[in-house]
């Protein structure tokens, strides 16, 4: 048998469980060289490596004949990153050590601290936790680490990453020196190395990933877009997967709070997960998931860590990864446990060879596509209603009387033609998305002024880029002093001192009026507007009306204007 070398209620936990044989990495930590010593193990995310951790340090949680004695201190430490990862560690712990009853306590930050240390109070044979809430519990003498056997850590690199270090070396230098300390990590940077080389003695090394960076189970596009099209295309593409749950990475909190609403406005069971949710809120959103409440989770980078969603067949890349690390990252929340799964980069046209030089620093093989069409999704949509359709089903009494009644009243062909309708209009609409590169999505542009901004005034204001300057709050202020709406509000063109707007004539005499009558907002009369003789010349050196400009010097103004709470927004949190 394959586990014949694990203690008995192991092996009878994974019996129960399904497992016939082990995975690449389990295997690998059952070798006899790797008995007993130190691990360096890496291992890609989803190729099964905390079962294969929880195998490793079997041995010296049972003893010889067969049982688990019921410890005073804890004798397994699992440390990981995120909250969630601790969590879903935890879990697969419970049913691995379930029929030895084994006593397993997570420690995370977000949960109750008070209950947590009752929990070790009573004795643990494993602790898992957060580095942060580890090294809490074990400041405030909660946390007893002079019996540990084990020591795990899971994603190390990421650990690192997240500037735990000096967290991870108090808690492993609370523990004996004859501990085993297994260490996993999808990569060994120079930090990984040195952070072994002070922690481990004749550590064994095993490695599972092959010459492909990218996980083999799962499938890569690109698909290049305009700029002003990325939201469309992630819109067709969840409609031409239809995924049972996908995940959209972005790259700030922001991002992940507008993509959402937009989402979830036109139709899609979406949640969200970024920083500034409440772990409250992350638990409720990934039990959506979990339940098929929801089917679309937009997360950035950092609140993703961890989620192992069993039903996720597709990541989108909603914005580019930073490097070739957090692809990885990333892309493996899809496609474990054997399982195949797609990740999608939308890439705007003039990020391709950006992008280009970001997959061959992964070594990743990637399709090169276009976004879905409409005629392509609706062709997707009838095969798969044609699909759902021909699958057997259990009917009811009650579902053959409603059945003859329709048939009494209207046609086979008629009922099949309101079924298919119906069926239609639970799916969100697809998206007309601009055609043929990015000389297409330039001849898109409208030329020549948009409607009612024929005849316009322009003004100028005394705020331009060395005050910080962007549309983003600049657009605010001018509604709220000139009583008008966005839609009144045309160009706006910042310059290093100033900047310059225009606003059709209709509305320019209104405009100022109500600036000046506003004036008390602004008692001190720092900010002033002036009408302008006609548009500055040279092109618009600000941002279009509305767009963000990403960038270091987002925000309110600075100097003279920062106090003036009126005049500006509030920072954008990345």
């Amino acid at each position: 048998m394959p586990f014949s070398r694990l203690p008995a209620p192991i092996v009878e936990a994974l019996t129960e469980r399904g497992y016939a044989a082990p995975t690449a990495v389990q295997a690998a930590v059952l070798q006899e060289e790797a008995d007993g010593r130190d691990l360096i193990v890496s291992a890609q995310t989803g190729s099964g490596k905390t079962v294969a951790f929880g195998m490793a340090m079997a041995p010296q949680l049972f003893s010889e004949d067969g049982r688990m004695d019921r410890p005073a201190f804890p004798l397994s430490l699992v440390i990981a990153p995120t909250r969630e990862l601790a969590l879903q560690v935890a879990r697969e712990l419970q049913w691995l050590y379930g029929k030895a009853h084994a006593r397993i306590v997570s420690c995370v930050g977000g949960m109750d601290a008070m209950r947590e240390r009752r929990a070790l109070a009573q004795g643990a044979h494993i602790v898992v936790g957060t580095p942060g809430r580890l090294r809490d519990h074990l400041e405030r003498g909660a946390l007893d680490l002079s019996a540990l056997k084990v020591a795990v850590l899971d994603e190390a690199d990421e650990m690192l990453d997240m500037g735990f270090r000096e967290d991870l070396e108090q808690i492993l230098d609370a523990t004996p020196a004859t501990r085993r300390t297994l260490l996993f990590s999808a990569t060994m940077p120079k930090p990984i190395v040195a952070l072994a080389r002070r922690y481990q003695k004749d550590a064994f090394t095993i490695s599972t990933l092959g010459a492909e960076r990218g996980h083999g189970d799962i499938s890569y596009q690109a698909v290049t877009v305009a700029p002003s099209d990325i939201e469309n295309a992630v819109v067709n593409l969840l409609r031409f997967h239809e995924p049972d749950t996908a995940m959209l990475f972005c790259a700030t909190r922001e991002a992940v709070r507008h993509l959402h609403n937009n989402l979830v406005e036109r139709g899609f069971a979406a949640v969200a997960l970024s920083g500034e949710h409440s772990q409250s809120e992350r638990n409720h959103a990934l039990q959506a998931l979990r339940d098929r409440r929801a089917r679309v989770c937009v997360a950035t980078d950092v609140a993703a860590r961890g989620i192992d969603l069993p039903s996720l067949s597709l990541v989108i890349h909603v914005e580019l990864p930073r490097d070739a690390e957090a692809l990885q990252h990333r892309s493996g929340r899809t496609g474990r446990a054997g399982k195949k799964g797609t990740a999608v980069l939308v890439v705007p046209y003039p990020r391709r060879r950006r992008t280009e030089g970001l997959l061959r620093d992964a070594r990743v093989s990637v399709e090169w596509t276009t976004p879905p069409t409409v005629a392509q999704i609706a062709e997707a949509d009838r095969d798969r209603l044609l699909k759902t359709l021909a699958e057997p089903v259990e009917l009811d009494d009650e579902d053959r009387a409603l059945g003859e009644r329709l048939l009494a009243e209207k046609g086979a062909e008629e009922i099949a033609a309101m079924l298919i309708r119906a069926h239609r209009a639970k799916l969100p609409a697809a998206e007309e998305l601009i055609e043929g590169g990015p000389a297409a999505a330039r001849a898109a542009r409208p030329e020549g002024p948009r409607p009612g901004f024929e005849d316009t005034s322009w003004f100028r204001m005394n705020i331009g880029r060395r005050q910080n300057a962007d549309p983003r709050w600049l657009l605010p202020l001018l509604c709220r002093r000139g009583h008008i709406t966005k839609s009144e509000i045309g160009a706006i063109r910042i310059s290093n001192e100033e900047t310059a707007f225009e606003i059709p004539k209709v509305a320019a005499a209104k405009f100022m009026a109500a600036f000046k009558r506003t004036a008390s907002a602004d008692p001190e009369g720092e900010l002033q507007i002036l009408p302008m003789a006609g548009p500055p010349d040279g092109p618009p050196r600000g941002a279009p009306r509305g767009a963000p400009r990403g960038g270091a010097n987002d925000g309110p103004p600075r100097g003279r204007f920062a106090a003036r709470p009126t005049q500006g927004g509030p920072r954008g949190r990345r």
